[in-house]
């Protein structure tokens, strides 16, 4: 019986992937690369254009020091992807354009949740999925605001939807502002969903500057409106 359901989910991950590759062909899919995530769940389109940063240069911004037991464990619950407009792809470019660039960034990240984050998820847990500060007290806000070296300053909240619930999944879309290491005012895209079954949190982060956003919203907003997530059953 166990069989009988890995081979159902088997089937039904592969019949899914059929249809975003039949998508691929009838929509004009030169012009995108779809990405689907570990989960076999989650999925997005980025520009053909833009290329993949290097996994191991990912893996170090997001995680810090691969050599660290933490960093490892951080490592082993979730899965990573970054796409870069500019022309020399580079993962430092998540969180600020290269110097004389400004050019979008999308990282999208899987995380598997632990027995006691499952317990613990809420929505504004979906709206810090990212690992960015959004929601904070105003008093730890302003502390960390007053530390030195710390990159993120000024955090303007541009707009906070709640997703309506799709077959199980939740999930919150944001924009909002940053300035980052001293640089122009950066905005990001937010999408966050928590898995039907509770066990995953999957977000796509979007980052351009704050002009560059303006400028190429249609374009962004194409990018955070194809990240879905879907219940796989078996």
């Amino acid at each position: 019986m166990e069989r009988a359901r890995v081979g159902s989910r088997l089937i039904t991950v592969v019949a899914t992937a059929a249809v975003l590759i039949a998508g691929v062909a009838g929509c004009g899919g030169a012009d995108f690369t779809y990405v689907m995530g570990n989960d076999g769940q989650s999925y997005f389109k980025v520009p053909a254009t833009w290329q993949k940063v290097d996994q191991n240069s990912l893996d170090r911004k997001v995680f810090g020091d691969m050599s660290s037991a933490t960093a490892q464990a951080r490592k082993q619950l979730s899965w990573t992807v970054g796409y870069d407009g500019f022309s020399r792809p580079s993962a430092e470019h998540l969180l600020a354009p290269a110097g004389g660039s400004d050019e979008p960034f999308v990282f999208a990240m899987v995380s598997n949740l632990t027995q006691s984050e499952r317990d613990t998820v809420s929505l504004d847990v979906l709206r810090n999925a990212a690992m960015l500060p959004v929601v904070v007290s105003d008093d730890l806000r302003k502390q960390m605001e007053e530390t030195a070296g710390y990159p993120f300053k000024e955090f303007e909240l541009l707009s906070d939807e709640v997703l309506p619930p799709a077959d199980g999944v939740r999930g919150v879309h944001l924009v909002y502002n940053f300035k980052v290491l001293g640089g122009p005012v950066q905005t990001f895209d937010q999408t966050a969903y928590l898995a039907a079954d509770g066990t995953r949190v999957s977000v796509l982060l979007i980052r351009c500057s704050a002009t560059c956003y303006r400028s190429r919203t249609r374009e962004l907003d194409r990018i955070a409106q194809s990240f879905k997530v879907k219940r796989i059953s078996g």
